[in-house]
């Protein structure tokens, strides 16, 4: 589906443009440029653009099937670039990736979403509000779309940041002991997904910076070298961030394995308590029992101090299994 079409020239917006096969000849025409914005495209819809910009057929691919690693290519007189926006959805530590594929020409800039983002709307009006930014025509487009994405980068890392100092808190705070490796094997995940979408993105931008790219003229370098600088300081928040991630991990798993053990000793310590206890209730147990068999020849029976006698026995026993217990700590 076509967002919007739109031909710009001398720092303006001047109209829209409805037939895609003649936007290249009005923009040609008018000393301008086209800039096109699609969401999700199938490749019925993509066969205009094709055919109106000459658009490279494995670029075309890859725009349409989405889920792409962020890249730079040239196709002749035609930069290809794959960006992926990202959002952190804090109350429940997501991170949402969105895709972009950019076509950039000399006089065209094309830009396909795959996902929810609103960063090419919020380029579009900026630089719409900015003539002189405008009038570098496709590169400003480019340069504002990756800058707007490695700043998401930026305040991502930064809410990250904040769950991991709280789930520090949690670990190592009031709650030492709990298990909370699921929230940080999730937090985790996440950041992985999110390093797919930074790490890859250095290149390339490195290249803009670096190198003669076609369709970026040389002037506008330190502008990319800029994003690259974030970009960079992006990816090695996300490297901390995974590394102290592992680390909290790690801590939590030895305080639950910890607290395990100490539960496993008390459980162990009271076993022997009452196994302890049950070995001196078993002594006047089986001694009782025995005299309360129907058994006249029983020893002490008949005598005058024979319940005496067995009962001091059974103490002394008692006792004796007590002081031994004792002395082994079972007591």
């Amino acid at each position: 589906m076509i967002v919007d079409c739109a031909l710009y020239s001398s720092g303006r917006r001047r109209h829209r443009i409805d037939d895609l096969r003649t936007a290249l000849r009005q923009a040609e025409k008018e000393d301008g440029f086209v800039w096109i914005g699609l969401v999700s495209p199938t490749a019925d819809e993509f066969d205009q653009l094709a055919e109106g910009f000459d658009l490279p057929e494995l670029a075309i691919e890859d725009a349409i099937a989405s889920h792409q690693r962020p890249k730079l290519e040239h196709y002749g007189g035609v930069t290809f670039a794959v960006v992926k926006p990202v959002h952190y959805v804090d109350h429940v530590e997501v991170v949402e990736v969105s895709e972009l594929a950019i076509f950039l020409g000399d006089r065209y800039v094309i830009v396909v979403r795959h996902g929810d983002t609103t960063i090419p709307a919020q380029v579009r009006a900026a630089l719409e509000a900015d003539p002189e930014m405008l009038q570098h025509g496709p590169p400003a487009v480019l340069h504002g779309i990756l800058d707007k994405v490695v700043d998401q980068y930026l305040d991502v890392t930064a809410a990250i940041d904040e769950d991991l100092d709280e789930i520090e808190d949690q670990v190592f705070g009031d709650d030492p002991g709990s298990d909370h490796a699921e929230r940080i094997y999730k937090l985790k995940r996440e950041v992985q997904q999110f390093r797919r979408a930074v790490v890859p993105l250095v290149l390339p931008l490195t290249r803009l910076a670096e190198e003669q790219v076609p369709c970026v003229p040389s002037y506008s370098r330190p502008y990319f070298r800029d994003v690259q600088d974030h970009a960079l300081r992006a990816a090695e928040l996300i490297e901390a961030a995974d590394a102290l991630l592992t680390g909290v991990m790690q801590a939590d798993l030895a305080q639950v394995t910890v607290e395990q053990n100490r539960v496993t000793v008390q459980q162990n310590s009271d076993m022997r308590k009452i196994s302890a206890w049950a070995a001196i209730a078993l002594v006047p147990t089986a001694i009782t029992g025995l005299y309360g068999m129907n058994f006249d020849n029983i020893p002490a029976l008949h005598t005058r101090f024979g319940f005496w006698v067995v009962l001091a026995g059974i103490g002394a026993v008692c006792f004796a299994l007590y002081r031994a217990f004792r002395r082994n700590l079972w007591l």
